[in-house]
């Protein structure tokens, strides 16, 4: 709840700011057109830092949190990872995020890809690893694969010692960037140009300016770039900058990508129009939109930064509620198709209805938030908690056997008996019933919840707060 309320707060100071700073803009506009296109300019931007935050940033994020699946530390910290688990997890994350992923391992000196592929990690035929294996930088974005030419973000991996394990890494082909720039370009008439730190164009809306075969495009080498003043070129000091590229008139913005050290040239065509637009006003758009986007990334940081905090699970990240019976079934063959084989845990309140009755649902809602708090800690990253019905949970846990998972079950009716209670002055005592079951083939979930739904019902005959087993025959 505190981390809530720090969320809030700081959400609230930096909209504060957002506020503050628009309306100084607008009282220094030197008429009220200039206002009307000022805020004309910033909605037609506003898309364009969501694609920047979209297509980069996003992935960037994605590449950092999984990173740090104790899934992928185990399977590095292997002499020789198994090809097969290697490939289940890069094929079920290409799946759920829609990127190509991939794995480097300094063990054995092997790169797998998601589309199957391995490639050796030859020194000297294969220079990006080595390249960036031996700088202090733990996240690389580049360019690659150009048979196929794609941008990867490439996160290096340690493992508990700080021993280095390899890298992991998102891609997207560069085809993919240049229809999306491209239908962008169309509807809002902007072009972009990612410069890296050695005025190298790493990506753009112009198709002819990608790299091809390692063979980047540099910034001097474009005309306009070339007719700037020279100062101008040393310092790279293109913001707020109006250029000539084809006899049309282009207004740079120019913002930096410190997570890549990259900078963004986002060129917007002017007409006679906006060319009469005074100096101050053509200060006030830009400087509102490095105001805004700054804001939008630092909230975007806060908001990675909370969700680290509260999102445990990597592979399935539970929602601010339970997965219901739909979302679960999706969940169930999700995992199945993953690990091939888990155990159902049903979970029943005792007496949930009693405590409703007597105390209130005000109460009950308390104590079904506790357990489902106590049981969120309790579980493993990769199991997945659902709810089953009113009074009733749902656990997944992928390769766990059933004596295992019995196992499993009986710390958690141990541990919820040992709740504290919700309101010392109620004293309510929260138990538990478990029942299970288990499979190791492909089998429909309600084929394998019917078993367990039968323990269930066993141990309830038997007088609740008990665990109850029963196996597929």
């Amino acid at each position: 709840m505190t981390a809530f309320r720090t969320l809030h707060r700081s959400i609230l100071l930096l909209f504060l700011v957002v506020v503050i700073a628009i309306v100084t803009l607008v009282h220094f506009s030197v008429s009220k057109i200039v206002a009307e296109q000022s805020r004309a300019q910033q909605q037609s931007m506003s898309p364009a830092i969501a694609l920047i935050v979209e297509e980069l940033l996003k992935p960037l994020h994605i590449s950092e949190a999984l990173g740090r699946s104790q899934e992928l530390v185990t399977l590095l910290e292997q002499p020789k990872p198994d090809s097969e688990d290697v490939f289940a997890m890069l094929e079920r994350l290409e799946q759920q995020f829609n990127l190509v992923f991939f794995v480097a391992s300094e063990k054995d000196r092997m790169q797998y890809m998601s589309d199957g592929t391995v490639i050796p990690l030859i020194e000297g035929q294969v220079s990006w690893y080595f390249k960036y294996r031996d700088q202090p930088e733990n996240a690389v974005a580049d360019i690659g694969k150009w048979e196929d030419t794609h941008f990867y973000i490439d996160i290096k991996i340690f493992d508990d010692e700080g021993e280095f394990l390899g890298f992991f890494g998102v891609g997207k082909s560069l085809k993919s960037f240049l229809q999306i720039f491209n239908t962008y370009k169309q509807q809002y008439g902007y072009d972009f140009i990612f410069v890296d730190d050695k005025s190298d164009i790493m990506l753009s809306s112009e198709a002819t300016l990608m790299a091809e075969y390692s063979d980047f495009t540099n910034l001097s080498e474009l005309p306009w770039y070339a007719s700037l003043p020279e100062d101008v070129k040393a310092e790279r000091a293109l913001n707020n900058r109006l250029i000539t590229i084809d006899q049309q008139e282009y207004l740079i913005a120019e913002v930096s990508l410190n997570q890549f050290d990259w900078t963004v040239f986002l060129l917007s065509p002017l007409d006679k129009r906006q060319t009469d637009i005074s100096q101050g006003f053509i200060v006030s758009v830009v400087t509102l939109l490095v105001v805004v986007f700054s804001l939008f990334m630092m909230i975007n940081h806060l908001l990675a930064y909370f969700r680290r905090d509260i999102h445990r699970d990597i592979v399935i990240p539970p929602a601010p509620r339970l997965p219901d019976r739909a979302q679960v079934e999706d969940n169930y063959n999700n995992v199945l198709k993953a690990y091939h084989s888990l155990s159902v845990v049903l979970v029943d309140i005792d007496n949930f209805a009693v405590i409703n009755d007597t105390y209130g649902r005000a109460t009950g809602d308390e104590v079904h938030q506790h357990i489902v708090t106590y049981l969120q800690k309790a579980l493993r990253n990769k199991d997945v908690l659902g709810r089953w019905s009113s009074e009733e949970f749902i656990i997944l846990l992928p390769e766990t056997g059933p004596h295992e998972a019995q196992q499993i079950a009986e710390a958690l009716r141990k541990g919820m008996q040992d709740l504290p209670p919700i309101d010392k002055a109620l004293q309510l005592k929260l138990t538990a019933t478990f029942g299970l079951s288990y499979t190791a083939t492909s089998r429909p979930m309600h084929e394998v919840t019917s078993y367990a739904e039968d323990a269930l019902y066993q141990a309830r005959r038997d007088g609740c707060n008990l665990v109850r087993m029963q196996l597929i025959n």
